[in-house]
């Protein structure tokens, strides 16, 4: 990635969340000027970042972002619904309409490209209105186990609570996804294409609470329930049941062995092997992430 004035403006959606925040670090260190659009509207203490308020349920804060300098690239994060096209569409109509012509979208490893839930439909929508782009497909993140839903039961229980059975992931560290988003946002010539993002290894859950148990130096237990039990789990949180039951579907996608893949889009695109799980769990034991309340 190349430095960039500071005139030059990438918008963030989601742009306090786990993926977008490590963007905003990269980019301003690159001096690029940076938007990070948030319900809260705040941005991350750093050079060239400012916040702006953005609401996917609120279509009156869709301008916001384009009130003052002109947007160069937007990095798209869909909202919390089983089918996000109508309003992702409204705002990337109204992006181009502001002279936007590059959309980078999160979206996942296990959601293709085409006509179907989440991300898919806004996915093809993006690749054929001729507009320069790149759909980041990653799988499962190292993160859930420190930022995430797993934090606390690994902290207080020791415990990981999964329906993916024996099933495997090449999980990957949320840093390797944004330094692709960072590339697919800047890189003089467009990606044009849908990257499939894993880490180097393939682990099933045991074998993840082996590694921790070693790590940490107590007992930590992988317990297994059906997708109907963590269906009910995680709508406890406040998720749609809809959206719920997408999610506990995709444990199902792990436990028939549809992670089961690898890809080299870590390296291609950044020139650098991806971070491994043990390198990532010794950084979080180092910080004392799973130490207790």
């Amino acid at each position: 990635m190349s430095s960039a004035s500071s005139q030059e403006t990438i918008l963030l959606l989601g742009g306090t969340g786990k993926i977008s925040s490590r963007i905003a670090r990269l980019l301003s260190s690159a001096n690029y000027s940076v938007l990070q659009a948030s319900r809260s509207g705040v941005a991350e203490p750093l050079p060239h970042c400012q916040g702006v308020k953005f609401d996917w349920f609120d279509p009156t804060t869709y301008e916001n972002p384009f009130a003052s300098s002109p947007i160069s690239a937007v990095f798209l994060v869909s909202p919390m619904i089983l089918d996000p096209f109508g309003p992702m569409k409204t705002f990337v109509d109204l992006a181009r309409e502001k002279g936007v012509n590059r959309f980078v979208l999160l979206s996942a490893s296990v959601i293709e490209v085409g006509d179907g839930p989440a991300q898919s439909t806004i996915s093809k929508y993006i690749s054929e209105i001729g507009v320069e782009y790149a759909i980041l497909r990653p799988t499962w993140f190292m993160e859930n186990f420190s930022e995430q839903q797993h934090l606390p039961t690994i902290r207080d229980a020791s415990q990981i609570i999964t329906a993916t059975g024996e099933g495997k992931v090449p999980f990957i560290s949320a840093d390797d996804i944004a330094a692709i988003a960072v590339h697919s946002l800047t890189d003089k010539t467009p990606h044009n294409t849908d990257h499939l993002i894993f880490g180097p290894e393939l682990f099933t859950f045991d074998e993840v609470t082996a590694l921790l148990t070693k790590k940490l130096k107590r007992q930590i237990t992988h317990v297994k329930i059906s997708q109907e039990q963590f269906e009910g789990m995680i709508s406890q949180f406040g998720i749609p049941d809809d959206y719920a039951k997408m999610l506990a579907g995709l444990d199902t996608f792990i436990k028939e062995g549809r992670e089961e893949r690898s890809s080299d889009a870590v390296k291609k695109v950044t020139g650098r092997e991806p971070k491994t799980l043990e390198t990532y769990l010794d950084e979080c034991v180092a910080r004392g992430v799973w130490d207790g309340k």
